[in-house]
């Protein structure tokens, strides 16, 4: 065993509050207690990516960019670390090569020391070239494996995907178990393997959505892992992390201390209670364990979300049926781990299997794509008969997606015009074009890019009505589905449309 004090990276600004509050809060929420978390000492904070380079636009009129600076200006000291999804960036399809390139830069740039790059699908291919723009950029390449369980899945797939990753020049491998899945004894197993095995630190990551997080890390910590995810208690457990001060607590006076100041800890946990409580109405509506992400494979995100959209399907009666009809759907489309995008897919398929009362009767146009390799390589062979329905007889590819997608940039550049005042501007149209578009147009009514002054009288005239009815009200669960079905007028086609706000990863 290790005797090294276990590294903290605190998942607070990013993934605690995008399982929770259905990434809504923000910057000027961060800002006040950043000095204090600068002072603390983490390995890292996460404070960018996922789901809130969209939502930050989408939903708060923020730039995305603009949270790095104004963060890395009160946190100097204190690396920050990015979850980004390969080839699909922070979107959710596969972007050329050149928007990740410059995307990469630029995140560089303002403050991102660490990537964490992860493929939905586990396929290589759709990391490789994100990794090596991050190496060249002299940044920090944690390399992911998104852990998952069913057929194809074993501790030696992990450790040679683990081998695979620190061949092409990861710096840290980290251990992704996006739905709260990894039991302990397995993360003893697999953390005891990758540090016999691979001469680089692991990393692990866990929600606590199945309740299993907390002892997961502390068998991880046993078998010599140097770094955990926590999130500090205020914004922890249900679909978030294990709470920071537990784990810290738990290691004090041991050969792994952490050596994190509990006090310190404690303020910043009473400060983010207060700003949770401006954001009640996002809670995911989850108070407790739901084990039922062990059954499904479901992150704790996702299963909230499903209530939303049934709800407003007026098929509310058909949850259990939806639930179980997800881990058939999976199966059928090669066993993929359910993180972003592949999650949406699946769910979008296993609704409208359960919703149409037959199954593949409608087949959305992103299911097909992803039959077709166009997402990537599926981790197990796809049913010939659902590869049939959605694809007839033709060939799936077998190249890496991205080497079929030309070049981005010159095209969004040319496609937004003057409303780009610089190349981040660009990059954000490329990414999301119907998200980034009328922000633009705001930010440019406003003349000096603040929102012009009766539309920022009306944002803080909303802001306090949310403040004032988030304190009493019962939570509803997150206003937006981390899938949409909806028809396609003039195609014939149902199709799921992938949004960015429901806590995916």
């Amino acid at each position: 065993m290790s005797t090294r004090p276990v590294k903290i990276c605190d998942l607070m600004l990013r993934d605690g509050h995008q399982s929770l509050l259905a990434t809504r809060m923000r910057t000027e929420d961060m800002l006040p207690i950043a000095e204090r978390i600068d002072r603390v000492g983490y390995w890292a904070v996460e404070m960018w990516g996922g789901a809130t380079f969209d939502s930050a636009m989408r939903f708060l009129g923020e730039n995305p960019w603009e949270r790095i600076r104004r963060l890395k200006a009160r946190m100097p000291h204190t690396p920050f670390l990015m979850l980004l999804r390969g080839q699909n960036v922070v979107g959710y399809h596969h972007y050329p090569d050149d928007v990740l390139e410059r995307f990469i830069v630029h995140a560089h740039a303002n403050g991102i020391d660490i990537f964490r790059i992860f493929d939905a699908l586990n396929d290589v291919r759709n990391m490789r070239r994100a990794m090596e723009v991050v190496k060249r950029e002299g940044a920090h390449v944690q390399a992911s494996i998104c852990y998952t369980i069913g057929p194809p899945y074993s501790i030696d797939y992990f450790v040679e995907l683990a081998r695979q990753l620190a061949d092409m020049g990861a710096d840290t491998i980290c251990i992704k178990d996006m739905a709260g899945l990894i039991a302990p004894y397995a993360a003893y197993e697999l953390v005891g393997r990758l540090k016999a095995e691979l001469n680089l630190p692991i990393h692990l990551h866990s929600h606590a959505t199945s309740g299993m997080a907390t002892t997961a890390h502390l068998k991880a910590v046993e078998a010599g892992v140097d770094i955990v995810d926590t999130a500090i208690s205020s914004l922890s457990l249900t679909t978030s992390h294990p709470p920071t001060e537990s784990i810290v607590s738990m290691l004090r006076g041991t050969e792994r201390d952490t050596g994190l100041d509990l006090g310190l800890l404690a303020e910043i946990s009473a400060y983010f209670a207060e700003v949770r409580r401006k954001y009640g109405r996002f809670e995911s509506g989850m108070f407790g364990v739901d084990v039922r992400v062990l059954q499904y494979q479901i992150p704790g995100g996702m299963l909230s979300n499903l209530v939303s959209q049934l709800r407003e399907q007026n098929a509310a009666d058909k949850y259990e049926a939806v639930l179980a009809e997800v881990p058939h759907v999976r199966a059928e489309l090669g066993y993929p781990p359910l993180v972003t995008p592949s999650s949406q897919l699946v769910g979008t398929q296993a609704t409208l299997n359960v919703l149409l009362g037959e199954r593949y009767k409608v087949i959305p146009e992103e299911i097909r794509q992803y039959v077709r390799g166009y997402y990537g390589r599926s981790p197990a062979p796809i049913d010939p008969k659902v590869k049939r329905l959605a694809i007839g007889d033709e060939a799936p590819i077998d190249c890496r997606p991205a080497d079929l997608i030309p070049p981005g940039m010159e095209k969004a550049r040319e496609e937004i015009g003057d409303l780009a005042r610089d190349e981040e501007d660009v990059i954000s149209y490329a990414l999301f074009p119907q998200v980034a578009r009328p922000f633009l147009e705001r930010r440019a009514r406003g003349g000096d890019g603040k929102e012009p002054v009766a539309a920022a009288i009306a944002g803080l005239l909303l802001k306090r009505l949310e403040e004032r009815a988030a304190a009493d009200a019962v939570p509803s669960g997150p206003t937006s589905s981390p899938w949409k079905v909806s028809w396609r007028p003039g195609t014939g086609r149902w199709s799921g449309l992938i949004d960015g706000a429901g806590g995916m990863r």
